[in-house]
């Protein structure tokens, strides 16, 4: 069970790779693309909600928002005896049937109830918002109400196991997601500094680019989201927006790269791993996921988090030149598809106390 499968980025890639664990084993979603996510899925029976009829897409599956808690808990799983979910907001809410394990693999208890609430209601026009409070005031109860279905929790980051003691009184081992590190090459480097992300404002990229602008170093977004129209008006001069980048593209582009600029404090932060295996430093917010994926001096910098003087220093000053790119790309390795498959079936095993449990495809 996965959230909403409408796009292939970071959570989707994550839970391929699971699904891959037990390629016989049917698939639940809320939504879902087949073209979107390049038919990742289609050698699975995908089972989707009511809502799909809605034709609901990436850009506009948020204004089903209050629906979605319910519609996750009606899929049909009933009748399945361990169900490994992947969530980020409500796949951990779907109910088996009396008896049945549930493991969830979590990415982040949802944001815009939980941890990043008030970013929510400041986005939400001023009329809306004690509506959208009272919203997410719903999510949080129904979330906390959800915990109670589920056997047991895997992190994907130190700080997401923080985060679900801290919300939902869970206790979670910690697993972190996989990247397909074998996809990277190294390339010379270039000039520029590299943001891969979604274009939305809780990934700060507005941060990165005014201290490009301070420290007057070229560079390139990779992305498209709502900010993206507001972004690239005010900094389309001094920053290249390359919009969606196809694998083959964005391959490239992290080789090129000077160095990766991840500005939000990540939950893990796979484009991290990504850049390093690549051969690349990344330049990362010294909190969440980079503390566990990014070694400052060594496989990039960290700085202060929200600093933009801090941030434009580091790109003005620092000598990208000088990391040892074979040592980053081995650092990356350490953060592969098969280890982490490995490690999940494992824990997903040790749960289920099934020793007879398929092993890894």
């Amino acid at each position: 069970m996965h959230d909403y499968l409408l796009v292939l980025r970071g959570a989707e890639r994550t839970f391929a790779a699971m699904a891959d664990v037990w390629p016989q084993a049917p698939i639940y979603t809320l939504l879902y693309d087949d073209d979107a996510t390049s038919g990742r899925f289609e050698d699975h029976p995908v089972t989707t909600s009511p809502l799909q009829r809605t034709g609901a897409r990436q850009n506009g599956f948020r204004r089903l928002l209050p629906l979605l808690p319910l519609a996750a808990r009606h899929l049909p799983v009933e009748d399945a005896d361990l169900v490994v979910s992947s969530s980020s907001a409500f796949a951990h809410g779907v109910r088996p049937g009396a008896g049945a394990v549930h493991v969830c693999y979590c990415h982040s208890p949802f944001r815009y109830a939980w941890h990043e609430r008030g970013r929510a209601l400041e986005e939400a026009p001023a009329p809306l918002r004690p509506a959208v409070d009272g919203m997410l005031g719903a999510i949080r109860r129904w979330d906390r109400k959800s915990t109670e279905g589920v056997t047991e929790y895997i992190a994907n980051s130190n700080i997401t196991r923080e985060r679900i003691q801290k919300f939902w009184g869970r206790d979670a081992s910690v697993v972190h997601p996989p990247v397909a590190v074998e996809r990277f090459h190294q390339e010379r480097p270039e000039d520029f500094f590299l943001f891969v992300g979604e274009v939305v404002r809780h990934k700060r990229l507005e941060l990165a680019l005014q201290a490009a602008r301070k420290a007057d170093v070229p560079m390139k977004v990779v992305g498209t989201g709502p900010d993206l129209e507001r972004l690239e008006t005010e900094y389309g001069e001094t920053a290249d927006f390359v919009g969606r980048a196809g694998d083959g593209q964005l391959e490239s582009l992290y080789a090129r790269a000077r160095a990766l600029v991840v500005p939000n404090v990540e939950e893990f932060g796979i484009t991290a791993v990504e850049a390093q295996a690549a051969g690349r430093p990344v330049v990362a917010a010294a909190a969440g996921g980079a503390l566990e994926t990014v070694v400052d001096g060594e496989t990039g910098v960290h700085f202060p988090p929200g600093d933009v003087d801090a941030l434009a220093e580091v790109m003005r000053y620092s000598d990208f030149e000088s990391f040892d790119q074979d040592r980053i790309v081995g650092r990356a390795r350490r953060f592969s598809v098969r280890r982490f498959q490995k490690r999940l079936h494992e824990a997903v095993r040790k749960v289920a106390g099934r020793p007879s449990l398929p092993a890894p495809a």
